[in-house]
């Protein structure tokens, strides 16, 4: 059940999020210099820094409850030991994913 309403809770937090970064980017782009490198400041500062985490935990496990009900509408995995071994996958999935993302950004492999 936790993972199917944290499923609905991401979707609606990353379509926000990403619409809301997106139109200030946008806005940013529009107005100039300095408007964006206030948006460059905002963003890649400690606060963006922890949203830009908490978006892309979030698009994981998005992805990783999605490929559970992909595999859950082809009608396995119903019985109860294999749907919560799939639903704590859900989450070691989104964690380690999350983790080895930011990793390969801030060392130096995302540029």
């Amino acid at each position: 059940m936790a993972v199917s309403i944290l499923h609905r809770v991401t979707g609606h937090a990353l379509a926000f999020g990403a619409a809301l970064i997106f139109a200030w980017w946008l806005a940013a782009l529009a107005s100039g210099p300095d408007y964006y490198r206030l948006f460059q400041s905002v963003v890649f500062s400690p606060f963006g820094v922890v949203v830009g985490f908490g978006l892309t935990w979030a698009m994981f496990q998005h992805m990783g409850s999605g490929i559970r009900h992909f595999i859950m509408d082809s009608g396995e995995g119903f019985d109860l030991a294999t749907s919560r071994r799939m639903a704590v996958m859900t989450f070691v999935f989104s964690a380690l994913a999350t983790l080895a993302f930011w990793a390969f950004v801030l060392l130096g492999g995302g540029y």
